[in-house]
């Protein structure tokens, strides 16, 4: 936990003790009263936080903003929704690459019952944000939306941006970075692939089919490689 991330609301009152960012400011940065560490709003400013005081209604801490909100890389990720387990490594390790939104979507030959996960269900997604960005030492969380399709999710992305489809099997080319001040959207089909119908649509819309070489990834793995690729180019 490189940052201590708070909501907006938390500011104001103690933190309990029991809460796992207690824990980490008492038993792994071993702060006091008075002593200092790292912290900052979900979205808005990092600063510094100080230890007031540590008492059973949990710890009183203080904060002051010293840096402004970081923007978002323009990189906005089209998702078909994965199982769990995988969707929360996306969400962790997507929003501490800086990606500004995620868009996932039921695919024709994705397994639709991921949709109703106790992930999403539940809002523990959310929790994988913040300790993404608590990770990356950033306050920058991504915007995160749900669709019934491909043809649903496309609607309302940002225009001017390179549109590459993540594709094994008709993709004619590897993926290069993105060009110096470019926005991006990196699309990401089911385990079992893209439909033909997916695929044409990807194709009116202005999207490129590539690949990311001829080893077959997990997806967790292919959004990784393949924002890190594109964030090259910056």
């Amino acid at each position: 936990m490189n940052l201590i991330l708070f909501e907006p609301g938390e500011i104001a009152s103690p933190l309990s003790r029991a809460d796992s960012r207690a824990v980490h400011i008492e038993k792994v940065l071993k702060r006091a009263p008075g002593d200092l560490f790292d912290a900052g709003i979900v979205n808005g400013p990092r600063g510094k936080g100080r230890v007031v005081s540590v008492g059973s209604d949990g710890i009183v801490f203080e904060f002051e903003a010293t840096t402004p909100t970081t923007p978002a890389d323009p990189i906005d990720l089209l998702l078909a929704i994965p199982r769990p387990q995988t969707a929360r490594k996306i969400l962790g390790e997507a929003t501490a690459l800086g990606v500004a939104s995620i868009r996932f979507f039921i695919s024709e030959k994705g397994e639709r019952s991921y949709a109703e996960s106790t992930l999403w269900r539940s809002g523990e997604w959310r929790r994988h944000l913040v300790e993404g960005a608590a990770q990356a030492f950033d306050t920058r969380i991504p915007e995160v939306t749900h669709f019934a399709s491909l043809s649903e999710a496309i609607e309302g992305l940002p225009q001017g941006s390179q549109r590459i489809a993540l594709d094994n099997y008709e993709a004619t080319r590897r993926m290069t970075p993105v060009g110096p001040g470019l926005a991006a959207i990196l699309g990401f089909g089911p385990e079992r692939g893209w439909s033909a119908g997916e695929r044409d649509l990807l194709r009116q819309k202005g999207f490129e089919l590539a690949h990311l070489g001829t080893r077959v990834l997990r997806t967790e793995t292919a959004v990784v490689a393949a924002v890190a690729i594109a964030k090259a180019g910056a």
